[in-house]
């Protein structure tokens, strides 16, 4: 059975909603460095998101790969740049990157087709 991971997101969220409440000041902390670094700089937002996504890939984390997919679709990202990022991932991460990967490209087309967009 192939994973929802429209309803991986929601729980993701919910969960990290409540340990932001929660957290206190560490928790804070982080958020405002998300949002420092996620900054239009030298490099665009969609570029970090892109690089966080293949990070996301290569130390295999599925709920990172759910929140940078999101993002990377919310900032217009093509089918063919999130598979040339997964691509730098596996190169980097090596095979089971590759996993990893391909949860990526499943989890983009679920919320591309989704939201009815995709390319």
């Amino acid at each position: 059975m192939a994973k929802d991971y429209l309803a991986l997101e929601q729980e993701y969220v919910a969960n990290s909603k409540a340990l932001h409440q929660a957290g206190g000041e560490p928790m804070k902390a982080f958020r405002g460095l998300v949002q420092a670094a996620s900054q239009d700089g030298a490099l665009t937002h969609k570029q970090k998101e892109l690089i966080a996504l293949a990070i996301s890939i290569a130390v295999r984390c599925e709920g990172c790969i759910v929140f940078h997919t999101r993002a990377c679709l919310r900032l217009g990202v093509t089918r063919q740049e999130l598979l040339e990022t997964i691509g730098v991932a596996v190169e980097m991460g090596g095979g089971p990157s590759s996993v990893y990967g391909a949860q990526a490209l499943a989890c983009y087309d679920q919320m591309a087709a989704a939201a009815g967009a995709g390319s």
